[in-house]
């Protein structure tokens, strides 16, 4: 199964029928995933202000009404519930398990927040002939707590957490170029080479996702990432949320073409 030519409408149903249910890097090359959060009414503006002022980490492609879990806009009547290969359940800040259905949990007073992922400025690299080793490797993109200070909102404060992707040197100002195009989709790096320097003391043991390796001549290139909420929502402590599992994404319909500037 060549998941990377398949649609998003085709990866949705198999996610939904429960064949797929790992890591989403690679697949539907050109179309744009997503991380997501849904939160309660009552915590919705404080979050949504939250992305606002922290638009590197929390680039919006979408939002829902109020209790609607078929989306409008990135992939009109994809179901949130049931549409991404695993979620994780957050009680007082606190991961109370992962499950690949959140029908179940759905409430009335729910608001999903579709947040843009580095996933869909892989392609581009690929394209440009830049390794994006975790494709390479079979496994998910290593990311990373750090100590860059998100600017707060309401209750919800924290850090920064980003994805690496070792890059040689010679190709680093194209991938920035490249991806600094794409700022719904994170777009520039962040930080270059020295990880220790933004907190990270251990390429080896990222805090989500998987170990790739680094070889000669290349240099671990930092990117802001979606699964910044979810270290605010443990920071934050909200009495409920759920978040995408890092790494499996929302796949949208939309070309991540029409996502530049």
């Amino acid at each position: 199964m060549n998941t990377a030519t398949m649609t998003p409408s085709e990866i949705r149903r198999l996610i939904r029928d429960g064949r797929i249910t790992g890591p989403t890097a690679g697949m539907c090359a050109g179309y744009a995933q997503a991380n997501l959060v849904v939160l309660p009414k009552e915590l919705a503006y404080d979050f949504l202000l939250f992305a606002q002022r922290n638009p590197k980490s929390c680039p919006l492609l979408e939002v829902s009404d109020t209790g609607e879990r078929l989306l409008n806009t990135i992939a009109k009547g994809a179901d949130i519930a049931t549409d991404i290969p695993l979620y994780r359940i957050y009680r007082d800040g606190n991961l109370e398990q992962e499950t690949t259905d959140i029908s179940e949990y759905w409430r009335g007073d729910f608001v999903s927040f579709l947040i843009g992922c580095s996933f869909s400025f892989e392609a581009a690299l690929l394209e440009a002939d830049i390794p994006v080793r975790h494709i390479e490797e079979g496994c998910n993109v290593p990311m990373y707590r750090t100590n860059i200070p998100c600017t707060p909102a309401g209750i919800f404060h924290g850090n920064m957490v980003v994805s690496m992707r070792p890059i040689p040197m010679e190709l680093i100002p194209r991938s920035i170029l490249i991806t600094g195009e794409m700022p719904r989709v994170h777009g520039f790096p962040v930080h270059i080479g020295s990880p220790e320097r933004i907190g990270i003391h251990n390429l080896g043991q990222p805090d989500y996702g998987d170990m790739v390796t680094v070889r000669d001549g290349e240099v671990p290139v930092f990117w802001p990432c979606g699964v910044t909420p979810q270290n605010v929502v443990m920071e934050s402590r909200p009495p409920f949320a759920i978040t995408h599992a890092p790494g499996h994404m929302f796949i949208t319909d939309i070309k991540n073409t029409l996502l530049k500037y």
